[in-house]
């Protein structure tokens, strides 16, 4: 299982895709968020992924107790005023994903709607991502599906079944590069609710590339999930959280990016493979097991006692396991005290 973004190809055979996620975090600053995409590729992202919609794609301006946000990071927020606040402005995208190209760093989107998939179209976006509370909109995701570009879609809050929708409706549509990310739709998320094994069973079940898109504080939980199988990580991204905006709580600076890279990258490289065959990082040490040695100088034609033979290092000796066969043995050779032992030196 594997599929490329941009030519980037990402599986469990390669190393992790890293996706800063821009969100919100340009704080209505144009030059914000192309300072924001700099940054990632100097922390070594793969891809700086943004959000498009407007507050009038995502919801209705309504005064109604629903419309209202009660607790949690955006507490008192009518949903309506926190798109407004969040949103990246449709103009902004051309010159965003135009910075991106000449930085070398993959540019792409989760659209919301029919109309950002348009747009996103005409940029030449390489990929979709579908955001956990769509998941449930099958529509987008046929919509999504058509155009053949990979999709990454995050399964936060969504049951078995819902997935399996998610998915089937991807692939009737033309899909045929498909991610999962295990995902906790919370902000920030606990991180005794992680809930990383999930990400095995994702693969399992679906048997696609899978990945995490982590809400945790740090990135403890984004390394771990790599140890458990993830092949993308998504991870909200600020230049400063001290510069507050509506995703800067749960979000990443650069130090804690560039470390999440790295600390990915050697996750990755520690995995290897099930087996039972010799590191070669080992061999230098395997004449240092332990091995039968004589421990005494005896004449050609002695018997050998346990007193004549010790189990030490180093390891050029007989097997410690021939130890007992040894007993009783007759030399046909003399041999000194830190002589190994091999089955030349015993009579037949």
């Amino acid at each position: 299982m594997r599929f490329a973004i941009a030519g980037r190809q990402i599986g469990p055979g390669f190393s992790p895709y890293i996706i800063a996620e821009l969100s919100a975090n340009h704080n209505g600053q144009l030059e914000r968020a192309l300072a924001t995409i700099d940054a990632a590729q100097r922390c070594g992202a793969d891809a700086v992924k943004l959000q498009t919609y407007t507050a009038d794609t995502m919801t209705i301006d309504c005064d109604y107790p629903e419309f209202l946000i009660h607790g949690g990071l955006w507490d008192g927020y009518k949903l309506y005023d926190l798109y407004r606040w969040a949103e990246t402005p449709f103009e902004w995208h051309r010159p965003i994903f135009e910075h991106a190209h000449r930085r070398g760093i993959t540019a792409f989107s989760t659209p919301f709607d029919e109309s950002a998939v348009d747009l996103l179209e005409d940029l030449g976006t390489p990929a979709y991502k579908i955001a956990s509370f769509e998941t449930l909109d099958l529509p987008l995701i046929r919509y999504v599906a058509s155009t053949g570009k990979p999709m990454v879609v995050s399964t936060g809050m969504a049951s078995e079944g819902e997935i399996m929708e998610a998915v089937a409706a991807a692939r009737d549509a033309g899909c045929r590069d498909l991610a999962l990310l295990h995902c906790i739709s919370s902000y920030p998320a606990p991180l005794a609710q992680a809930n990383l094994r999930q990400i095995a069973e994702l693969e399992r079940r679906f048997q696609v590339v899978v990945g995490l898109s982590d809400h945790t504080l740090g990135t403890v939980a984004s390394v771990a999930a790599v140890a458990m199988g993830a092949s993308l990580i998504e991870k909200h991204f600020t230049l400063d959280r001290a510069s507050k905006g509506p995703d800067s709580e749960f979000s990443i600076e650069p130090v804690e990016l560039e470390r999440l890279c790295c600390d990915s990258h050697d996750a990755w490289l520690c995995l290897g493979q099930a087996g039972y065959h010799r590191q070669p990082a080992e061999e230098g040490n395997k004449a240092f097991r332990r091995s039968v040695y004589f421990v005494r100088d005896l004449p050609a034609g002695s018997r050998i006692s346990a007193n004549d033979l010790r189990r030490i290092r180093p390891g050029l000796g007989l097997a410690p396991k021939h130890f007992d066969e040894l007993i009783g043995r007759r030399l046909k050779v003399e041999v000194s005290r830190g002589t190994p032992t091999s089955w030349g030196v015993f009579d037949e």
